[in-house]
């Protein structure tokens, strides 16, 4: 195993992503974690992420350094590199020239473990306004750039490696490589982790945890939830009831097509509970979207808590928390791993219910949860499903939900997946849905003008949710999906499409 460190990078995520995809297991942890911590978990290497800090500055992010006495490799990238370099003893000062973007390394020493393989020169990607005038005793440089005398350093005999560039990133071709060697040439890793010895694993952790008692799981229909629910009934069987609650507020005919699916493929125990009209009451009138979370949310809550009330002597909660839910709900010393939002699957369970989570899937990446799904046998309609929110489509109508409004946008979303699927591009993008906006705008039809509603197509690609770029759609599929749309929907004369990318732009509009 190794443990990643979060320094505040942005990256965070992606150094944990490079190492899994070398079949290595690895975990993100605060720099609060001490020493003994460390040692229990008896991690094979540390990696010591970036961050936005510099290492002078008073309430910069440290850890415990007691860490460079035992043993263990060490890989300090950027901000993690100039930590443990004065942490040993160099020194580490503001930069007569900061450095952002491509650089070109040139690699001094070819037969250090950590660049064995790779060439004498290489690009590799910059992001630091410090920089190391002096090495501890016993490091050496291994790589340099125009502007950073030492952007890598080692001291072989302790194996701990030092890099000033981000390896991690793509804009790095070489990283990846890197990144290897520390994990096999430097730390000794096997590559055995493997969603079949993740399952394997699961479903003992499950069973011990659980054991005879009996446990509850609230059922979406989504892969997260899905791939939760088939772990858990592997592990326990019977003592699981999934719950699944209709709130009128998903996709055309969805609730009907996912009763069916669930049901035939899962073999689960589930209870349908259909409060439509509930929900629809509570968000008459309603606009602000962070009111409609809350209330939707709230009355999942107590919809939830009084089926689970029917169920006797439950003890447990199963939840499809993911690893990116968990990192985006800590903070992190003011760096872009900070929170960002409040996520319904951390933290979100009624202190009066009492009952204990089992969140089997919250070290894994949503990849890995559709590869453990594949594992599992699960279909592949439930396996690639695309995401979908929680508050369901009251939060891809801006503006007040009604009836009708839900209506429109149904059969508008109906359409575009019919499309998107029929071009083939369901499986390639990570979000495609539509937004009914709270605009009309004058169209003609026929001879006759018309005053109607605008919807936006929005497509993005992306690997984690963490960014996400515009899908460059082909301009006759968008055509088509514009043409089905303003032909087939009554009531909408207009279809815009959504070219913006995360960040700056978030993926739903609400």
């Amino acid at each position: 195993m190794i443990l990643i460190i979060d320094f505040g990078s942005q990256f965070n995520q992606l150094i944990a992503r490079r190492v899994r995809e070398c079949r290595v297991y690895c975990q993100i942890v605060p720099p609060t974690i001490t020493a003994g911590e460390i040692q229990s978990l008896a991690p094979e290497g540390i990696i010591l992420s970036g961050g936005p800090a510099s290492i002078y500055e008073k309430n910069s992010p440290k850890i415990d350094p007691a860490i460079f006495s035992m043993g263990i490799p060490v890989l300090g990238i950027c901000y993690g590199m100039q930590f443990m370099v004065g942490a040993l003893g160099g020194e580490v000062a503001r930069s007569n020239k900061r450095e952002y973007g491509f650089a070109h390394l040139r690699v001094r020493s070819q037969t250090d473990a950590l660049f064995q393989g790779i060439d004498g020169e290489t690009p590799c990607w910059m992001s630091h306004g410090d920089a190391i005038v002096k090495l501890p005793r016993g490091f050496k440089i291994t790589a340099s750039t125009a502007n950073t005398a030492i952007a890598a350093t080692v001291h072989a005999k302790k194996r701990f490696y030092g890099l000033q560039f981000h390896p991690e990133v793509e804009h790095t071709p070489k990283g990846k490589a890197m990144l290897h060697n520390f994990l096999f040439r430097v730390c000794g890793c096997s590559a055995s982790w493997t969603m079949t010895s993740f399952a394997r694993d699961a479903v003992a952790d499950i069973q011990a945890t659980v054991g005879d008692k009996k446990l509850i799981m609230g059922l979406s229909g989504g892969v997260d939830s899905s791939v939760t629910a088939a772990l858990i009934h592997k592990a326990i069987g019977k003592q699981q009831t999934c719950i699944f609650v209709d709130n009128g507020l998903l996709r055309k005919e969805e609730a009907k097509k996912l009763k069916v699916v669930l049901k035939q493929h899962l073999k689960l125990n589930i209870r349908f509970v259909n409060v439509q009209t509930l929900f629809l009451k509570a968000l008459a009138g309603v606009e602000d979207p962070e009111k409609k979370r809350k209330i939707i949310g709230k009355i999942f809550m107590d919809v939830f808590e009084a089926e689970a009330k029917k169920i006797r002597d439950a003890e447990f909660l199963g939840q499809g928390t993911l690893y990116p839910d968990v990192i985006e709900s800590q903070s992190a010393f003011g760096g872009p791993t900070a929170v960002i939002k409040s996520h319904h699957n951390v933290g979100g369970l009624p202190k009066k219910m009492k009952l204990k989570l089992v969140e089997p899937l919250k070290y894994l990446f949503k990849d890995e949860v559709r590869r453990l799904g594949k594992t599992l046998k699960l279909p592949d309609e439930l396996v690639w499903r695309q995401p979908f929110p929680g508050p369901g489509l009251a939060i891809r109508i801006i503006g007040q939900v009604t009836g009708k409004r839900l209506g429109i946008l149904r059969d508008v979303d109906a359409i575009l997946l019919e499309e998107i699927r029929a071009g083939g591009f369901y499986r390639k993008l990570w979000q495609s849905f539509a937004v009914l906006l709270p605009l009309k705008s004058v169209g003609i039809m026929g001879d006759h003008r018309t005053y109607e509603n605008i919807v936006a197509i929005r497509a993005v690609t992306s690997k984690d949710a963490m960014t996400a770029d515009w899908a460059k759609l082909p301009h006759k599929l968008l055509g088509q999906i514009s043409n089905r749309i303003i032909n087939e929907v009554r009531g909408v004369n207009r279809v815009v499409y959504d070219i913006s990318s995360k960040p700056p732009s978030t993926i739903e509009w609400e």
